[in-house]
């Protein structure tokens, strides 16, 4: 096993379960309860994970699917489901999205000073260390719900970029979907915060659960790679059906498609309607999303008429000439009556071996 790929295997989980505990600690601390420790009890999962990946993958990737970036959003989601609907009654005394860490030298002398009469260097490194902890639980719970949502998405894409990938995925295709996912994870953060902050939202407890199942939905899209991968066309008959062919030919762009429509623009589409027509909430940014939201869907629409009449065409020409392709760039019965052809010449080129006419026998007069 190659000392990079086993590093980054190693290095990208352990940052996967820090950040899972920090969720963990945020919630015990904020609903004052130790039992909600057994969260953490999650994270087993992750390490049961990392063992088998070690041994039967060599630390690499799977096709298709990661699981240690799904085995992450369970770990971290219901430590974000319980703070977002506790929404703690913590005055942030700072400015919005502000957050200041201050931590007074005279903490820091005072527990140096006791750590010269008793136990030396490392007394005074957990008292610093006790001292920073304090200071960081006094920073309102809202910004640390925030900080916790923005580096869990954060996460999830760095976490991606380092875990090593497998043998069925190209470095090209990697880098694509990794630039995806930084576009999805902006529109996620944005969903949730900008929806969970209005303050009739948080006055509607079922409505607080409507968002955030929407937004738990929306986050499975990351453990995938089909955005950027097709399916393999076998020669099948059954590979010789309309759709068959349509989703093997197209079965990236058509996930891509599945996604926005169903897992992502279509329900954000859906939730924002709801509290403007139901729920009669109204704010600037909220119709700038929803606006947003209505162009990309339509967009994709479009993009599935357009790859439609595309494959139409093409099949119609290809049924003209007597050819029936799977993927868009080399039709398989032609390529297979070619080399049947070639096999066939080859064959009686071997039993019927030309005859060289400088060697012929010349015939008398």
């Amino acid at each position: 096993m190659e000392l990079m790929v086993l590093l980054n295997a190693l290095v990208t989980r352990l940052l996967f379960v820090l950040h899972s505990l920090i969720g963990v600690w945020r919630v015990a601390a904020v609903k004052k309860e130790p039992k909600y420790w057994l969260l953490a009890l999650l994270n087993l999962l992750l390490c049961l994970e990392t063992g088998l990946t070690l041994k039967f993958k060599q630390g690499r990737g799977y096709k298709w699917f990661s699981p240690a970036i799904f085995l992450y959003l369970i770990c971290t989601v219901p430590s974000l489901w319980l703070l977002e609907i506790h929404h703690g009654t913590q005055y942030c005394s700072n400015e919005p999205g502000a957050v200041q860490v201050n931590v007074s030298n005279q903490d820091f002398n005072q527990s140096r000073d006791s750590s010269h009469g008793s136990e030396g260097i490392d007394h005074h490194i957990i008292q610093t260390a006790k001292v920073f902890v304090n200071q960081l639980s006094r920073i309102c719970e809202t910004v640390w719900t925030l900080a916790l949502h923005q580096t869990f998405l954060l996460l999830l894409v760095v976490g991606r970029w380092l875990l090593p990938i497998g043998a069925e995925i190209t470095r090209d295709q990697l880098s694509q979907l990794l630039l995806m996912f930084v576009g999805t994870a902006a529109d996620i953060l944005e969903f949730a915060s900008e929806t969970l902050d209005i303050e009739d939202v948080r006055k509607n407890y079922a409505l607080i659960n409507a968002i955030l199942a929407v937004w738990t939905w929306s986050m499975l899209q990351f453990p995938l790679d089909l955005a950027v991968q097709h399916i393999g066309c076998k020669p099948t008959a059954s590979t010789r059906r309309i759709p068959s062919l349509l989703l093997c030919r197209y079965s990236a762009e058509l996930w891509n498609i599945g996604v926005s429509l169903f897992i992502q623009d279509g329900p954000f589409f859906i939730v924002r309607s709801i509290l403007m027509g139901h729920f009669r909430i109204f704010n600037q940014m909220l119709v700038f999303f929803t606006a947003k939201n209505i162009l990309v869907v339509t967009l994709q629409l479009y993009r599935l008429a357009v790859i439609s009449l595309d494959f139409r065409a093409t099949i119609l020409q290809k049924s003209r000439k007597g050819e029936v392709s799977c993927c868009p760039c080399e039709p398989y019965e032609a390529n297979t009556h070619a080399a049947a052809d070639q096999d066939t010449e080859l064959k009686d080129f071997v039993a019927f071996p030309p005859k060289d006419e400088s060697q012929a026998p010349s015939e008398d007069p």
